[in-house]
């Protein structure tokens, strides 16, 4: 059967990958001044690193439990459907938490209710943005689609923090304005990533009929079986059978675990998310409670933005030539070291150059990881394999700002970033103990690799 993905001959040749990075940019810069924005205005409102730590734990735990049901949708329903309808209902929330900013009612109720919202629009919606990447991008070249993507978000990260804050020294309410039109731009590129779409489907399956009358039909209905398995991007119909979620979220865990290639990794990556996190926001609450403005701690995120921002440039070359195994621990062993150091320092600049050090290989290590992912993965399990990764990936994040906030109260800023390093330090003795990680090859070896543990 003809495949969208086979068509491109290039990354940017293809257009509908370039319109899937503009609606997915536009989401992302909305969601960086959220994540940016909303902690500095609970710290502000509240005047209490616990109950900012209570704010964003919850909303990771709820964006957790979402996105276990978002995988399920990504693979029932068209995937650019969901993108489209993930923006609109993104925007009216962006929308409704610009009018309480502008009428002052921000408290720690409110903007509790705002996190727990944007976390189940989260959960529940970019799962199928994620998952419809397969859709647009051929396997040959999905690790440089992700090391563009790594690039994107570096990106994101430098303008994130000065734009944040920025916006956020005027007013709140402007950093609500900005998610909005962020969100509706991200919209109305996914209406027209959509339509181009289903006519490149048309056609395909007009060139299909011409071709053989006879095999039309079966094809016809490989299609429509695919359409409500993998929520290919002329799909928009539910499953007439109404199949059970649960059972469909287990699949998606039950094939992770059958894969001695990728079950490994769930553990470390659960780890090192944890550690890294938690050092990070401590330094973040710690910088706010010593007085830093929200300027000179967006300016540290445009620091380590800047430097992820060449390690993504780097990361078209590391990919297909080193091993993606030696890339994740190379990455795991500078967080670890960038970590441990940060606790000793409390100037900002000295900060920002050795987080920066540690970070500079993430991009390359998520684009290996990520793209060795993606080609290994059926595309009519993507969705609820990406969730089931990203829930054991992710599962003890929601313990990150709570180790900042009240680790901060209780035993100090050093302390609390010192718990975080060795976090970071035994996810790289995971790493380097795990065979099944250390032999993922280099990108032109990745299909050939995950073809051994088919099932």
């Amino acid at each position: 059967m003809t495949t969208t993905a086979e068509k491109p001959a290039g990354l940017w040749s293809n257009t509908r990958y370039v319109l899937w990075l503009i609606s997915d940019t536009s989401k992302g810069l909305a969601a960086a001044l959220a994540g940016f924005a909303i902690p500095l205005i609970a710290l502000a409102v509240t005047n209490d690193p616990a109950q900012a730590g209570i704010i964003a734990g919850v909303g990771m735990v709820t964006r957790l439990l979402t996105t276990l049901y978002g995988g399920v949708l990504a693979d029932r329903h068209g995937r650019l459907a969901l993108m489209l309808l993930g923006a609109a209902v993104a925007t009216i929330l962006a929308a409704g938490f610009t009018l309480l900013a502008f009428a002052d009612a921000l408290t720690f109720a409110t903007i509790l209710v705002i996190e727990v919202l944007l976390m189940i629009h989260s959960g529940l919606f970019d799962p199928a943005g994620e998952s419809a990447l397969k859709e647009l991008v051929p396997d040959e070249t999905m690790g440089r689609a992700q090391a563009a993507n790594q690039g994107r978000d570096a990106a994101l990260r430098l303008a994130g923090g000065p734009l944040g804050g920025l916006l956020l020294g005027v007013g709140a309410w402007l950093v609500g304005v900005a998610m909005t039109l962020a969100y509706a731009l991200a919209g109305a590129t996914a209406w027209v990533l959509r339509r181009s779409a289903r006519r490149a489907s048309v056609a395909d399956r007009s060139a299909d009929a011409a071709a053989s009358g006879a095999m039309s039909e079966n094809r016809g209905e490989m299609s429509a079986g695919r359409r409500v398995s993998t929520g290919h991007a002329d799909a928009d119909a539910d499953d007439p059978g109404s199949p059970n979620a649960w059972h469909e979220i287990r699949d998606g865990f039950a094939w992770l675990f059958s894969r001695p290639d990728l079950r490994g990794v769930l553990l470390l990556t659960t780890i090192i998310n944890l550690g890294f996190n938690a050092a990070m926001t401590t330094v973040v609450y710690g910088l706010q409670q010593s007085g830093h403005s929200e300027l000179t701690i967006g300016s540290m995120s445009a620091g380590l933005g800047a430097v992820m921002l060449v390690g993504a440039l780097i990361a078209p070359v590391l990919v297909p030539r080193v091993k993606a195994g030696t890339l994740t621990i190379a990455g795991l062993l500078a967080a670890t070291v960038g970590a441990a150091v940060v606790s000793m320092l409390e100037n900002p600049w000295w900060i920002t150059a050795v987080l920066g050090v540690s970070v500079f290989l993430l991009p390359a290590l998520n684009a290996s990881m990520m793209g060795y992912f993606m080609v290994a993965t059926p595309t009519e399990l993507l969705g609820r394999a990406n969730s089931a990764a990203g829930v054991l990936g992710m599962g003890a994040m929601p313990l990150a700002p709570l180790i900042a906030g009240f680790g901060l109260t209780l035993v100090g800023r050093q302390n609390t970033i010192l718990f975080a390093a060795a976090l970071c330090a035994l996810s790289v003795v995971l790493a380097v103990t795990n065979r099944g990680l250390r032999a993922i090859p280099a990108e032109s070896g990745w299909a050939a690799h995950a073809r051994q543990f088919e099932i």
